[in-house]
């Protein structure tokens, strides 16, 4: 509970600054809105000159980009430390300070920027999702919401995950490694559409080695009714989202082993 409070006033404390210039922070918002829709509008090209793509429609891609993008914005909101870390943490020495407080690291982390401009991207990704799901009459039942929050919670659990993983090689090569980004900001638009329509061996980089399939691609079947074309058991549409929290959990122990590494910048 103590965290819990502490995070509070993290987040008060991070609101209140940006709003000290309140057009700042909505044309921040208004950008970032208006700069992700055009990743659905190229989606919406393609489809328009195509139509259907191996029986997929322009609202069940919809659904998958409203999804993933939703859990990214939410993690975005919540990880600025992660993101920053190498940069403005290792490289500076300024991780000795989070050290020396009687906090969890990842705790202070976590509470180091909550960037309000995110809330524009997060309500792009819930426009999308939502009119996505209305234009090819999805029912939404109770259960089908909570499978919807489960998905979710288990897109930020993965992408949180590889957040964590940069910044804990930035424990060996100072500077967070902007391969990541690949996995991050790739990885989005690589989970936007379904697995089936892309190789084998990248179906399988997207389930076994970053599970971005398994929070994005099995639960979505599950709520659009749709059995996976590439025959994974039913059962495991809608457990599939547990993957992101066994990646975080993999992630977390990369970052402890990066802490126990740690020696400051010896300046």
């Amino acid at each position: 509970m103590n965290d819990l409070r502490l995070l509070g006033r993290y987040f008060d404390a991070s609101i209140r600054s940006q709003l000290q210039y309140p057009g700042s922070a909505i044309m921040l918002g208004i950008g970032a809105f208006v700069t992700t829709i055009v990743d659905m509008l190229a989606a919406w090209a393609l489809f328009d000159r195509f139509g259907q793509v191996q029986g997929w429609r322009l609202g069940d891609i919809a659904v998958f980009y409203g999804v993933v993008s939703t859990s990214f914005a939410i993690t975005d909101f919540v990880t600025r430390g992660f993101d920053v870390f190498g940069t403005e943490f290792v490289k500076t020495g300024a991780f000795d300070r989070i050290l020396l407080r009687p906090r969890s690291p990842a705790l202070q982390l976590v509470g180091y920027e909550f960037r309000i401009s995110r809330f524009g991207r997060l309500a792009q990704a819930l426009l999308v999702l939502f009119v996505g799901a209305a234009v090819i009459g999805v029912q939404w039942t109770p259960e089908k919401a909570l499978l919807l929050a489960w998905t979710i919670t288990g897109g930020v659990a993965l992408f949180s995950g590889l957040l964590i993983l940069q910044a804990s090689f930035a424990f060996w090569t100072t500077e967070s490694l902007e391969v990541f980004n690949v996995l991050t900001y790739g990885g989005i638009q690589a989970a936007q559409f379904p697995l089936s329509l892309y190789a084998a061996w990248f179906r399988n980089f997207l389930i076994f080695v970053v599970p971005l399939g398994c929070v994005a691609y099995y639960p979505v079947l599950a709520i659009l009714d749709q059995p996976d074309p590439l025959g994974a058991p039913g059962w495991w549409l809608p457990a599939a989202p547990a993957m992101g929290f066994l990646f975080l959990g993999l992630s977390f122990l990369a970052w402890r082993a990066g802490i126990a590494r740690y020696t400051s910048t010896g300046s």
